[in-house]
C-alpha cells in the first residue's frame, strides 16, 4: 500500500497538482499585484477590480419596502423586502422564472420587456429596486450596470453596453407606468453577499466584511478606500465596495492545467475559476485521471470501467470522496482492488486540497488589502456563499484550515466565515435601500 501511496504522490507532484505545489506567499504576493494594477487603470491586469460606488455603511431605513431583482444564471427571481428594527428581513410576493436569452438568443427589446413583465406586478410597492446583476458588468456613478459579457450561456448580445436599470424603466414607462421617482441600484451577486453579511452580523464585532462566492464560478468584493482607486481619480474621501473579478486571475499552475484550459471555452479568460469552481474541478478530474492511466498509477482494469461512465463533475468526483465503498456510485464502481481505490482517492483529495489553498489564497489577498483583521477580538467576516463551497467533501475544511496556517499565523489577520441564506436577495434589497 505504500507503494502505490508514494507513486500517487509523486505523480501528483510531478504534474503540479499536489496542493504542495502552490507556493501561497509567492502566490499572494501575486494576487494583491494584480489587484492593485487593476484598482489604479482600468483595462490593467487580470483583475478588473470593478468599482460599485456601493457603500458599506449606509444607514437602512427599518419597515421601508425595496423591490428585489435578482438576475442570476438561468433564473430571474422578483420579490418585496422589508427590514424590521432588527434588521431581520421579510421576504414578500417571491416569483421565480426563466432567463430570457437561456434557451434561444433575444433581442434588447425582448430581454427587458420580458425582465419588465416580472416587476410590474411589483411597481407600486417601492420607487426603489434593489437588482442584483450576476454578470460582468460596469457600474456606473448613478448605481446603474452595463454588462461587460454574458457568461453561464446567456444569449443576448445586443444587451451588452446598455444600462440595465435605465432601460427596464423605460421599459416600464412605456407601458405607462410613471417612472420619475423610481431609482435603480445594480449589483453583483458578490457584492450583495458581502452586504447580506453586513446586515446579519450588524450587531457583531467585526473588523470588516467580504463576500466570497463559490459555485459555478467564483468572485469576490471587499472594501476599499477611495482615495486608493487610482481610476477614480476625482473621489476622495470614503471607501466602497469592489467587485474583484477574482475568477479572471492568471494562474496556470502546471502542464495538466493548461491542457485543460486549453479545452474549455475561452481558453484565454478566467484561468482562477477553471482551477477552483464546481463547473470545472469535476472536469479536470477528468484529465488527471486519464493522465494517471496513461502512466499506470490506475490499472487497465479501472480504465477500461472508467471510459464506460459520463465524463466526471464535481458533484461526482464529490461523492467518490464522501462515501468510497457505496457501490451505486460510478466511480466506485469502476474499482477492482485495493490500489486502484487508493489512487484515486488520493488524486481527487489533491485536487479539491488544491482548489482549496486557491481559494484561501484569494480570500487571504483580499483580508490583507483591505488592511483590516489585525485584532482577533474584531475578525474580518467573510460571507461565503456556493454550492461547491459547501457541498463539495473537504473543500470547507480545507480551506479553513490553509487560511489558519496562512492568513493568522503567519499574517496575524483574523477571519470569521459565516453563511447567510438568501444572501443576494438579502444584499440588493440593502443596495436598494441605500439609495438616496
Amino acid at each position: 500500500m505504500q507503494d502505490i501511496v508514494a507513486r500517487t504522490e509523486d505523480f501528483l507532484h510531478g504534474w503540479g497538482v499536489s496542493p504542495d505545489s502552490i507556493d501561497m506567499q509567492k502566490c499572494c504576493d501575486d494576487f494583491l499585484l494584480e489587484m492593485e494594477r487593476g484598482l489604479q487603470v482600468k483595462g490593467q491586469g487580470t483583475l478588473a477590480m470593478i468599482p460599485t460606488f456601493v457603500e458599506a455603511d449606509n444607514t437602512i431605513p427599518r419597515g421601508e419596502k425595496v423591490i428585489v431583482l435578482d438576475a442570476g444564471g438561468t433564473n430571474f427571481r422578483t420579490c418585496v423586502v422589508s427590514f424590521d428594527d432588527h434588521l431581520k428581513p421579510t421576504i414578500d410576493s417571491f416569483h421565480k422564472s426563466g432567463m430570457p436569452g437561456v434557451k434561444t438568443e433575444v433581442s434588447a427589446k425582448e430581454f427587458f420587456s420580458t425582465l419588465a413583465d416580472q416587476v410590474e406586478p411589483l411597481i407600486g410597492q417601492s420607487d426603489r429596486i434593489g437588482f442584483c446583476f450576476s454578470y460582468a458588468a460596469d457600474i456606473t456613478a448613478d448605481h446603474d450596470g452595463i454588462p461587460i459579457v454574458f457568461s453561464k450561456e446567456i444569449k443576448a448580445p445586443e444587451v451588452i453596453g446598455m444600462p440595465v436599470g435605465k432601460s427596464l424603466l423605460e421599459e416600464l414607462s412605456r407601458r405607462g407606468h410613471d417612472v420619475s421617482k423610481k431609482r435603480v441600484s445594480v449589483v453583483n451577486d458578490t457584492v450583495a453577499t458581502l452586504l447580506a453579511g453586513k446586515v446579519a452580523t450588524g450587531v457583531s464585532p467585526y473588523d470588516g466584511y467580504i463576500g466570497f462566492i463559490l459555485g459555478t464560478g467564483t468572485n469576490t468584493a471587499y472594501v476599499e478606500h477611495n482615495d486608493r482607486i487610482g481610476k477614480l481619480a476625482s473621489r476622495r474621501g470614503g471607501s466602497q465596495i469592489i467587485n474583484v473579478e477574482s475568477g479572471n486571475y492568471d494562474l496556470v499552475p502546471g502542464e495538466l492545467d493548461r491542457r485543460f484550459i486549453e479545452s474549455t471555452k475561452q481558453p484565454g479568460n478566467y484561468h482562477f475559476e477553471k482551477m477552483i469552481s464546481g463547473a470545472y474541478l469535476g472536469a479536470f478530474s477528468n484529465v488527471v485521471v486519464q493522465q494517471a492511466i496513461a502512466q499506470r498509477i490506475l490499472s487497465e482494469s479501472f480504465a477500461e470501467r472508467f471510459a464506460t461512465i459520463e465524463p466526471l463533475n464535481t458533484t461526482r468526483m464529490s461523492h467518490y470522496l464522501e462515501m468510497p465503498h457505496n457501490g451505486s456510485y460510478d466511480l466506485v464502481s469502476c474499482i477492482t482492488n485495493e490500489s486502484d481505490a487508493t489512487a484515486l482517492y488520493l488524486i481527487l483529495d489533491a485536487i479539491i486540497a488544491r482548489a482549496a489553498k486557491l481559494t484561501a489564497v484569494n480570500l487571504s489577498a483580499a483580508v490583507l488589502k483591505s488592511g483590516l483583521g489585525s485584532n482577533p477580538r474584531y475578525p474580518v467576516c467573510i460571507n461565503a456563499d456556493g454550492t461547491t463551497f459547501y457541498k463539495t467533501e473537504n473543500l470547507p475544511r480545507y480551506t479553513q484550515q490553509y487560511v489558519t496556517e496562512f492568513l493568522q499565523r503567519t499574517h496575524h489577520r483574523y477571519v470569521h466565515f459565516v453563511k447567510i441564506e438568501d444572501s443576494p436577495t438579502i444584499g440588493a434589497a440593502v443596495a436598494g435601500l441605500s439609495l438616496s
